[in-house]
């Protein structure tokens, strides 16, 4: 591994100065022993392990040697030659041998180091026979092993340096991927709470100022000849606004439609339609089949929401004369049927009578969020009849997804 192209770790910062330290210990060796022996040229070899050391510690020292290669080859030549002289002067220098196999292992390329290490270890072996004045295979033992070592310990570090930096990429990957998930999941939520809100807002507040300004216009119409009937008219207006304004406080909060208060599903839904036949001229019957069992609230909520879109829509577009809402217990479903007998509308007009083009869109989104279906048939002059079927049992996350 060459420092120029992996960045070195606080570890591996400490474990290279540690080896300049050994480098460093090991010259001292060589020149205190040349000295207390009188080893012949003992002033030239302290001068050449001094100069050695010298070398060995201006490396780390010098940002060029760091950041390139041919800066740390060209450093390491240098003090490899010192070594090589030193190593004429005493045989203690064989010893540092071992630590330059790490220098030349990080160093150079792996091709390069190897063949650097081979060389050292030659000159070591070579050396040390000659101040011997002998050779025997024990020679050559000690270095080569040292050499084997070496070898083994820088490739199997480089081995998990690979391996760490893989799975350092790979986290940054994952944290990353989590992110942009985290980014949809959230884009997600927006847009389907933007859809829940227009589909609340659609079925309650948009059809109570729908209901207030029909309301008004009879009242409109009923002036001046029919004050009582238009005062009628006015006060059911005001009673429509109230409940409203009721219901766009709970969006706020967040909690049950009013009409779901204190009541079971199949007493909200009478008493919408007796609203609807106080305040229009409809008449609205409320009809239960069968004892249907309690429904979880989204399932009441939902089925409240549809018969009060229906029903808006009959007011503002069917001309009808009566409206029938039935509740119906199908053993494993519950059923919500809406039939007026008002002048209908073409079965391949897309969006019903609704002018606004939202509603049936907004009843068929709600049963399919919950494992429902919603069923309409109409044809002109014939009337209108709309079917909501939605299972007991609610579905998993990935079975209600559209």
């Amino acid at each position: 591994m060459n420092t120029a192209a992996h960045p070195l770790t606080p570890t591996t910062r400490a474990l290279a100065w540690c080896l300049h330290l050994l480098i460093l210990g090991l010259l001292a060796l060589a020149a205190g022993r040349a000295l207390a022996e009188g080893q012949a040229h003992a002033a030239v070899t302290v001068a050449v392990a001094a100069a050695c050391a010298g070398a060995s510690t201006a490396g780390p020292l010098l940002p060029r040697v760091r950041r390139s290669r041919q800066s740390a080859a060209g450093w390491l030549g240098i003090v490899g030659a010192c070594w090589l002289i030193l190593l004429s002067l005493s045989a203690d220098a064989v010893w540092v041998a071992f630590p330059l196999y790490f220098l030349q292992l990080h160093l150079l390329p792996r091709r390069a180091g190897v063949a650097a290490v081979a060389a050292t270890t030659a000159a070591a072996v070579a050396g040390f026979a000659a101040h011997q004045r002998s050779f025997s295979p024990a020679m050559a033992i000690g270095p080569t092993l040292g050499a084997s070592v070496a070898v083994a310990v820088v490739w199997g570090y480089q081995a998990l340096y690979r391996e760490s930096e893989q799975r350092r990429r790979l986290i940054e990957e994952l944290t990353a991927t989590r992110a942009d998930l985290a980014a949809a999941q959230h884009t997600a939520g927006v847009l389907a709470e933007r859809e829940r809100l227009a589909r609340e807002i659609h079925d309650t507040l948009a059809q109570g100022l729908s209901s207030i300004q029909l309301l008004l216009r009879a009242a409109e119409r009923a002036l001046p000849g029919q004050a009582d009937t238009a005062a009628r008219h006015v006060e059911a207006a005001r009673q429509a606004a109230m409940d409203n304004l009721a219901e766009a406080r709970r969006f706020v909060a967040a909690l049950t439609p009013p009409a779901l208060e204190g009541t079971t599903l199949a007493g909200a839904l009478e008493r919408l339609c007796i609203t609807i036949s106080a305040r229009h001229p409809l008449t609205a019957r409320f009809h239960q089949a069968g004892d249907p069992a309690p429904l979880p609230t989204a399932h009441e909520v939902a089925l409240l929401r549809i018969a009060q879109s229906a029903l808006s829509n009959t007011v503002r577009h069917a001309d009808a004369t009566t409206v029938e809402v039935t509740l119906g217990d199908l053993g494993d479903h519950i059923a919500l049927g809406v039939v007026d007998d008002g002048h209908g509308f073409a079965a391949d007009h897309s969006h019903g009578p609704d002018s606004g083009g939202f509603g049936l869109a907004a009843m068929r989104a709600r049963m399919h969020s919950l494992g429902g279906n919603l069923t309409v048939e109409s044809a002109p002059g014939h009337g209108t009849a709309l079917v909501a079927r939605l299972p007991r049992t609610p579905p998993t996350e990935l079975e209600a997804r559209p």
